[in-house]
Parts: C-alpha cells; sequence; structure tokens
C-alpha cells in the first residue's frame, strides 16, 4: 500500500478543503402581500406582514 513520504502542509489542505465552500447567495422568496423580495421564512422588512398576519408595524 502506498504511503505519502511527507506530510502535506497546512496551505495544501485549506486549498483542498474550501474548493467545495464556495460562497453562495441566500435563497430569496417574494413577499405575497407586497412583492418586495425577502428572505424565506422570515418577516417582510417592507410591509411586516408573516404568514398573512401583521408581526411589526412599519411605518
Amino acid at each position: 500500500m502506498a504511503v505519502p513520504k511527507q506530510k502535506k502542509g497546512r496551505i495544501a489542505t485549506h486549498h483542498r478543503r474550501s474548493a467545495n465552500s464556495v460562497a453562495e447567495m441566500p435563497a430569496r422568496s417574494t413577499c405575497p402581500r407586497c412583492g418586495a423580495v425577502k428572505l424565506p421564512h422570515r418577516v417582510c422588512p417592507s410591509c411586516g406582514y408573516y404568514k398573512e398576519r401583521e408581526v411589526l408595524v412599519v411605518e
């Protein structure tokens, strides 16, 4: 069985591991009430509604 002659360096290990961790944009959804772009499963920042209920009072 083949055995490496030397230990892999820290940088080589980090380069290999970081190849799969590409930063992605978070998922976006639209608010059914006002049509603004928002994060899913969160209160809409423009109208303050979540699941057809007013959660925040937005002025």
